[in-house]
């Protein structure tokens, strides 16, 4: 009994003892999910053009993030480095349609997904090159991206307010805003669902797989570029970022893989719940909840529902 009271009860009685933790523990699952709902997003785009989970997109963080620093430290001024990554990120786009792509048209999807683990790889080992191995500071001051903290009195306690994560937040938001409003009302957003549906039948309205598959990968860069800001202001810039990336692979399973909806939703189920999970169950398992507890969560959706929140549910005749 007592280690259910402990799971159970305990815990809740604590939120409403001292709910100005509540709320910044909400606060913190907060800008995580909405970070990890921008992460999600390139991999939606990628696999709404072309069905394939792409395995790249981690890497791809963190390889824009390490150009945009890299740049920096060679004398480039900041904001033109952040020009010059996204330009980067273009390039990468055409290469892979030209190389990647193209050449596998029609294959089988595992056939493109393997593609996308040749792509991590090689993004690694050319990253590493260029590089080296050793962890980066993101250059925050150098984007004006604001520091410090802001504390507030409320609820009985008080509630520190980072600026970076308001900054963070807002900027994420803003840029999911604006891709999910280009898919969803624009001529190219029509097209890449006609694509999602039938490639053969996109080809046969005059849709070209080419330029749809550069465009969703180009913003699926620009994604990573932010991403790679964010994520390495908080974190710092290295190839152990792309881990934090695959994080977006249970908010894509809670989700749904075609829904851009989904991955924001997602997002911040699985922010929040590591927060909650990890400040108030933590303590019971020894802590390190965070680490593990959305891959749970997301096997419970593969069990019960594997098309997830806001994905179709497809029927296939065998």
């Amino acid at each position: 009994m007592d280690i259910l009271y402990k799971v159970f009860v305990e815990p809740f009685l604590f939120m409403g003892e001292a709910p100005d933790l509540l709320i910044q523990t909400l606060w913190e699952g907060l800008v995580s999910g909405v970070l990890y709902a921008l992460i999600a997003l390139g991999f939606v785009l990628i696999f709404k053009a072309s069905g394939v989970f792409n395995f790249a997109q981690g890497i791809m963080v963190v390889f824009a993030a390490l150009i945009l620093v890299g740049l920096y430290e060679k004398g480039v001024p900041a904001f033109l480095a952040l020009i010059l990554a996204a330009v980067a990120m273009l390039v990468l786009a055409i290469v892979v349609e030209r190389v990647v792509l193209r050449p596998l048209v029609n294959q089988p999807d595992i056939i493109l997904f393997m593609a996308t683990f040749g792509l991590t790889y090689f993004l690694i080992g050319f990253g590493e090159l260029i590089f080296g191995g050793n962890p980066r500071e993101m250059i925050t001051d150098a984007l004006l991206l604001p520091q410090g903290t802001t504390e507030l009195d409320a609820f009985g306690g008080s509630i520190r307010l980072q600026h970076l994560d308001i900054a963070a937040a807002i900027i994420a938001s803003i840029m999911i805003g604006i891709l999910a409003v280009f898919f969803s009302k624009t001529r190219i957003g029509r097209a890449l669902r006609a694509v999602a549906d039938s490639h053969k039948a996109a080809l046969s309205v005059g849709i070209s797989l080419n330029q749809i598959w550069v465009i969703v990968w180009f913003a699926a860069g620009l994604v990573a570029l932010v991403a790679g800001i964010m994520w390495g202001a908080r974190s710092g810039v290295s190839f152990s970022l792309q881990i934090i990336a695959l994080k977006a692979l249970p908010v894509l399973i809670l989700g749904g893989f075609t829904s851009i909806p989904g991955a924001i939703i997602g997002g911040l189920i699985i922010g929040v719940g590591e927060k909650l999970g990890e400040f108030y169950w933590g303590p019971l398992v020894g802590g390190g909840i965070e680490t593990w507890l959305a891959y749970v969560i997301a096997l419970l959706f593969l069990l019960y529902r594997p098309q997830g929140l806001f994905g179709e549910k497809i029927i296939e005749r065998i």
